[in-house]
Parts: C-alpha cells; sequence; structure tokens
C-alpha cells in the first residue's frame, strides 16, 4: 500500500527546516532593519562593499585572509550553493549523510551526486579512502567529479570532524583534482568551544577550497532575513581588482536568478558579521543551552537502546533507531519514511528521517531538534535560554520525559 506523506513532509519543497535557536531578535538589529526599510534598491549581485567587506573581517578574525573582492553573499545559503556548484563543471560528491538541502541543487543543475561513507568518528567529511575508491569507481564508470561538499561541523549528525580526517580528506580530494567547499555554518555553534578544535578545509588548501556560511547558523541573523555569504580562495595582490573566473561564474548565476540581499537585510547582515556583543553574547548561551539539551536528550536516546554519535555543535542530534526494528515493525514502521511520521506525530515536532540526508530508506535514523526542549511559550523559551542548567527546569523535564517516553514505547 502506498505511504501517503502528510502535509509538511515528503516533497522536497516541504524539506526539513534547520534547526532553530529560538532566540528574539537582538534589538539593535532590529533597529537597523528598521531603519533601512525605506531603501528600494537592493544590493548589488554579490553584495554591496560593505556586506562585502564585514564578511572578510568576520573570517580574518578566524585565521583565513580574506578581501572584500574574495567573497559573494546571496539571500541565502541554497541559492549561493546553487551558484557554487554552477561555476564548477562536473559531478559532486557528498558525505553520507549530509545536509538535506544540499543534493537538491545538484539535482536543480542536472548534476550527478553521489554519495561517500563518513569515519566511525564523526559525520559531514567522508572517509578518505572511501572517498578515492569513489573518485576511481565514478571516473571508471565515465563520470567526471570535480567537487567535494563538506562540513566540518555537521548538520545532520551534530559532531564535529577531527583535524586530521579533515586534512587527509581534503589532501585526498586535492590529489584527485577536486575542488571542496566547506559549509561552515555551524562552526560558531560549537557546545564546548574551549575543548573542541574545529579546523577549517580553507586553512590547509587555500587554493582549492570555498567556504560557504548561512547567518542564520550561529545565529548572527534570523532565518526570516535570509542571507549567506562564501569565500573563495583569495586573488593574488597584483589581481586584487580583477574577478577570479569561478567568482565571476557565481555571480553570473545569481544575477540570472535574480538572487540578491535585499536592501534593508544587507545593513543589519554586515552589523552582525562584525559581531557586535549584543549578536555574539545571546548566540554563544544559546550554543551552549542547546548543547546542553543535545547532550540530554542523547543519553535518554541512548538508555532507550537507541544509538548516537555524542552531539558537539548545533541544535540537533542524529538517532539511530535500527535495534528497535522489531518493536518498530509491530507498529507499522518498516522504513525511515514511515518512522519520520510517527515520531513527527508523536512528539508534535519535526523529526525529520534519514533519507533527507542521504541515508538509505531503510535505515531507521532521524534527526531530533533541540528547539522542542525549549519550552512551548514565549516565556518558558526565555527562561530555558537564560539557564545555566537549562535540563533541570520543569518544562525541559517534561518535555525529556515525553522524548524518552517515545522512544521507549518502540522497544
Amino acid at each position: 500500500m502506498p505511504h501517503a506523506a502528510p502535509e509538511g513532509r515528503g516533497p522536497v519543497r516541504y524539506g526539513p527546516p534547520a534547526p532553530d535557536a529560538g532566540l528574539p531578535v537582538p534589538p539593535g538589529l532590529a533597529a537597523l532593519l528598521a531603519a533601512a526599510a525605506g531603501r528600494a534598491a537592493a544590493e548589488p549581485p554579490g553584495g554591496g562593499p560593505v556586506l562585502r567587506e564585514a564578511a572578510a573581517g568576520y573570517w580574518w578574525r578566524r585565521g583565513l585572509r580574506t578581501h572584500a573582492e574574495d567573497v559573494v553573499a546571496a539571500p541565502g545559503a541554497p541559492a549561493l550553493l546553487l551558484a557554487l556548484i554552477a561555476a564548477h563543471g562536473g559531478d559532486l560528491l557528498l558525505p553520507r549523510p549530509c545536509p538535506a538541502w544540499w543534493a537538491p541543487q545538484a539535482r536543480l543543475l542536472g548534476r550527478p551526486a553521489y554519495h561517500v561513507p563518513t569515519p566511525a568518528e564523526c559525520g559531514g567529511v567522508p572517509d578518505p579512502y572511501a572517498l578515492l575508491e569513489t573518485v576511481r569507481r565514478v571516473r571508471a564508470e565515465g563520470g567526471d567529479p570535480r567537487v567535494l561538499l563538506l562540513s566540518v561541523a555537521d548538520d545532520p549528525t551534530a559532531t564535529v570532524a577531527p583535524p586530521e580526517i579533515v586534512r587527509e580528506a581534503c589532501e585526498a580530494a586535492v590529489a584527485e583534482g577536486l575542488h571542496v567547499i566547506s559549509d561552515e555554518t555551524w562552526r560558531d555553534t560549537l557546545h564546548h568551544p574551549h575543548d573542541t578544535v574545529l579546523l577549517s578545509p580553507a586553512e590547509m588548501c587555500p587554493d582549492d577550497v570555498t567556504v560557504l556560511g548561512d547567518l542564520g547558523g550561529a545565529p548572527l541573523t534570523p532565518a526570516a532575513w535570509p542571507c549567506a555569504v562564501a569565500r573563495f580562495p583569495p586573488t593574488d595582490p597584483s589581481r586584487a581588482d580583477r574577478w577570479t573566473d569561478r567568482r565571476a561564474r557565481a555571480l553570473d548565476v545569481l544575477t540570472a536568478l535574480g538572487a540578491v540581499v535585499t536592501g534593508p537585510v544587507a545593513p543589519a547582515a554586515a552589523h552582525a558579521l562584525d559581531e557586535p556583543e549584543d549578536v555574539t553574547v545571546p548566540a554563544r548561551r544559546a550554543a551552549t543551552v542547546h548543547g546542553r539539551l543535545a547532550a540530554a536528550a542523547h543519553r535518554t536516546a541512548l538508555a532507550a537502546g537507541a544509538l548516537s554519535r555524542p552531539p558537539q555543535a548545533g541544535r540537533h542530534l542524529y538517532v539511530d533507531l535500527g535495534r528497535l526494528r522489531s518493536g518498530l515493525a509491530a507498529r507499522g514502521v518498516t522504513d525511515s519514511l514511515e518512522l519520520e511520521s510517527h515520531l513527527t506525530t508523536r512528539l508534535g515536532a519535526p523529526v525529520p528521517g534519514g533519507h533527507r540526508f542521504g541515508d538509505e530508506l531503510g535505515a531507521l535514523r532521524v534527526r531530533f531538534g533541540t528547539e522542542m526542549f525549549l519550552g512551548a511559550t514565549d516565556e518558558e523559551r526565555a527562561e530555558t535560554l537564560a539557564s545555566r542548567n537549562p535540563e533541570e527546569l520543569p518544562h525541559v523535564t517534561r518535555a525529556l520525559t515525553d522524548f524518552g517516553g517515545a522512544l521507549e514505547e518502540l522497544r
């Protein structure tokens, strides 16, 4: 019997939303947006000089030499990734699992995309040996792999790839002539930033890596104000006033799509990229709170018999319920699509299945967002985000208990 996809789950246009931080809009950003509300003109394709200079400063502070002419901005990461893929020819290689919004961009362009297994330690970055074998196989079958997408701080697995794995994967990719696109949207959401080493591929392969970041990930800006930036490999100082070919091609695509940052959003985005305290302090606090909630949910999932890597970044948890397969089958749940439908209904929150992220349909994996533990009202969410021990709050405890009960029912 065909499985009908409920409203909001199924087709690509109903793809899972990114896990939200639950933060209110910082007053300073709201004031900037309001002050610029009268701007009738959009930013030029790729972003204006103020926005691009702010993005360059953001990467300079993270050890990546960047100038405004190395930056392109767009209204959201999907449009920007589409332009980046279009700027490079050939086929794509993606880790399995990977963000749900990556593969649709390749499909829109008619580009073949091949998934590569990740190592046991982490997600987001392909196993170096599996990567080399996949490249060899694709070429033997007549394919033309040219681009590797990866994410060191990963959605959906919430892991951070160890530097040695990042280095080995990038060296293997560059040796095979692949360009690396590093999605670093979640790099500023580390749960324990002083104890976790995040190494950008651009630090080790500066000429072969384009860095992508969505401002809503940190979050620097609200998701409703779409803005994303890409850092291309820096140009030689003698050519600093000329576009590189790939950057120019990406700009052509953004121009053709009309994908420009809106005039009112641009000043707020530039201000956020300058990282003032009224933006970064709440974002850092939210990352810590979501980290504690993810750790509590991780312990609960393990106690119910599920498998999951310990979360290190982001606002989500990726869980393998394969050990509960017999109990799930008794409830008519045999694949990740049915598991998504069952848990979304049971918990009243989006629980996208692993098939969204490139995993096999038969693998019983799902991504849980920690937003569902924040609270049901604005007051509860504000209390949770301000707490040093959010998992001890009564409404959070109830939500975690309900989460554990939903998993225990599947035994």
